[in-house]
């Protein structure tokens, strides 16, 4: 059972946001931050610019880690950054900021 209040909000406006503009990328990243915390995500700069288009929008739901270096211009939004990774990523949202900016088109890595 999820205790972060903070958690369970974000997850209720995921839910609530793939239901009113019928787009699915929502709920699946709110499922993703619904499992227990030792399944969540956690992924390192490496990967993401490994497997990452230059001027894409990546969503990771769990953490983002600070292993490796990003070489091309994306944008991130996590439900949580190392201190490492902070340091190191230009263009960096939490996925409630990049709700609210309704992209067109991201993806999820993990």
């Amino acid at each position: 059972m999820k205790t972060n209040t903070n958690l369970i909000e974000l997850i209720k406006e995921l839910k609530t946001l793939s239901i009113k503009n019928k787009v699915g990328i929502w709920k699946a990243i709110a499922k993703e931050l619904e499992k227990s915390t030792r399944r969540k995500r956690a992924v390192n700069l490496s990967k993401i610019d490994k497997v990452a288009n230059d001027k894409e929008i990546i969503v990771v739901p769990g953490k983002v880690l600070g292993n490796g270096e990003l070489k091309k211009d994306i944008t991130i939004a996590a439900y949580e950054f190392s201190e490492s990774a902070n340091q190191k990523i230009k263009n960096k949202l939490t996925i409630k900021e990049l709700m609210s900016k309704d992209p067109k088109k991201i993806r999820i890595i993990g």
